[in-house]
C-alpha cells in the first residue's frame, strides 16, 4: 500500500572536523620513522604500511596526497616516490576525507513508507547515495547512520539500490539484515518494479512503447561515462528498459521507463541511445531546457513483495517542484491513468 508522505526532522549535523576544528591540531599524532635498509629503493605506500601497520594502505596514500607525510624534513607528495634506507619520514596521523566517510550526518528526508524492517525514502536531486571520491560527507548513507542506530550493523547502511546524484525519487533501504538480504535477492531476479519519469528533448516518433534491448558498459572512448557496447568487442552487461512515450511537446516528449535489468546510468544511455537523451543530462547529450539544468529523471514509483510480511507495496511518489515547473513551461502533463504496463 502506498501512504502520505512523511518528514523525519532532526537537528542540523556537527561539522567541526570538516571545516577545520581548531582543536584538531593539538590531538594529531606525528609518528617518525627511518627507512630501514629492507626497505631500500623501494616505493613510499609501500614502505608506509610497513612501518605504521594500523593504517591501510589506501589510508596512507590519501595522507601522502594531502602532504602529511614529510621525506627528510620536505613534504612529499607522490605515493610512488622512491625511498633509500636511512631516509627520515614524518608522518603526521590525520584523518582522511575517505576515514570519515562512515559517520552519521544528520538531515531531513522524506520518508513515504516505513516499518521495523524497511524504508523507502524519497531521495532530493542532488543527493548523493553513498560515499565515493569527491563526496566523502552528507550523502544519504550518512543520513542513514544517523536516524537508525541498527544502520551501523548493515553492510552500507542497509542500502540496496542506488539513484544517481541528480536523480530524484524512490529507493528502498533495510532496516535488518534480513531484509537487507531478501531485497538484494528480489532486484537480482527482477522482482522489484522500478519505473521513472523522464523528460527528453525532441518529440517522440514511432511506436508508442518501445522494448530496448542493448547491452551497457564504458565507453571505451571515454571512461568516465557508460554506453551501448557490442559484448562481443567490448566488456559489458546485458540490460533492458521499457520505455513508454505518454506526451510530445515542441521540445520535447514526457516518457515513463520500466527499469528490466539496473546498471549503470541505464535509462540515461539508453533514451540517448534512442535519440531523446535526457533535459539537462549534459554526460549524454541533453542540455539545460524548459528551466531545468539537472538531468530530468524522476523515480517515481516503487512495488514489491514486502520481504517479511509478504504484502505487495506500492510506493509512488510525485515529481518535485523543479520537474513539474519544467512540464508547465512545455504544457505538459502527467496522465492521471498512468498504471505502467509491466
Amino acid at each position: 500500500m502506498s501512504q502520505a508522505p512523511s518528514i523525519i526532522s532532526t537537528p542540523p549535523a556537527h561539522t567541526d572536523l570538516d571545516e577545520g576544528d581548531g582543536d584538531l591540531a593539538s590531538e594529531l599524532e606525528t609518528r617518525s620513522c627511518t627507512v630501514p635498509a629492507s626497505a631500500h629503493h623501494q616505493r613510499l605506500d609501500r614502505v608506509l604500511t610497513t612501518l605504521v601497520p594500523e593504517f591501510s594502505r589506501n589510508h596512507l596514500q590519501q595522507l601522502v596526497a594531502a602532504g602529511a607525510v614529510r621525506l627528510n624534513g620536505a613534504p612529499v607528495a607522490k605515493p610512488a616516490h622512491t625511498v633509500r634506507a636511512g631516509d627520515a619520514l614524518d608522518i603526521e596521523l590525520r584523518p582522511t576525507p575517505m576515514s570519515q566517510a562512515f559517520v552519521p550526518q544528520a538531515m531531513d528526508l522524506v520518508v513515504p513508507y516505513e516499518d521495523e524492517h524497511l524504508a523507502v525514502i524519497d531521495k532530493p536531486a542532488g543527493l548523493v547515495v553513498h560515499p565515493a571520491p569527491g563526496h566523502w560527507s552528507g550523502t544519504l548513507l550518512n543520513a542513514l547512520l544517523a536516524r537508525d542506530v541498527r544502520a551501523a550493523q548493515l553492510p552500507r547502511a542497509g542500502i540496496v539500490h542506488r539513484l544517481d546524484k541528480d536523480t530524484s525519487g524512490l529507493l528502498v533501504v533495510a532496516r535488518t539484515r534480513a531484509a537487507m538480504d531478501a531485497l538484494v535477492a528480489q532486484i537480482a531476479a527482477r522482482q522489484v518494479h522500478r519505473e521513472y519519469l523522464a523528460l527528453a528533448h525532441r518529440p517522440w516518433q514511432g511506436a508508442a512503447v518501445r522494448e530496448v534491448d542493448a547491452a551497457i558498459g564504458r565507453d571505451p572512448r571515454n571512461r568516465l561515462r557508460m554506453a551501448v557496447v557490442d559484448l562481443a568487442r567490448h566488456p559489458g552487461k546485458a540490460a533492458q528498459t521499457r520505455v513508454e512515450w505518454l506526451q510530445n511537446a515542441e521540445s520535447g516528449c514526457l516518457l515513463r521507463c520500466l527499469l528490466r535489468t539496473g546498471r549503470t546510468h541505464q535509462i540515461r544511455v539508453h533514451l540517448a541511445q534512442l535519440g531523446h537523451p535526457l533535459v539537462g543530462d549534459a554526460l549524454y547529450g541533453g542540455a539545460p531546457a524548459a528551466g531545468l539544468a539537472r538531468q530530468a529523471l524522476h523515480a517515481r514509483r516503487l512495488s514489491f513483495t514486502h520481504p517479511v510480511t509478504g504484502a505487495v507495496l506500492d510506493v509512488r511518489a510525485p515529481p518535485p517542484a523543479d520537474l513539474t515547473q519544467a512540464l508547465d513551461a512545455w504544457g505538459l502533463t502527467i496522465p492521471t491513468d498512468d498504471a505502467a504496463a509491466d
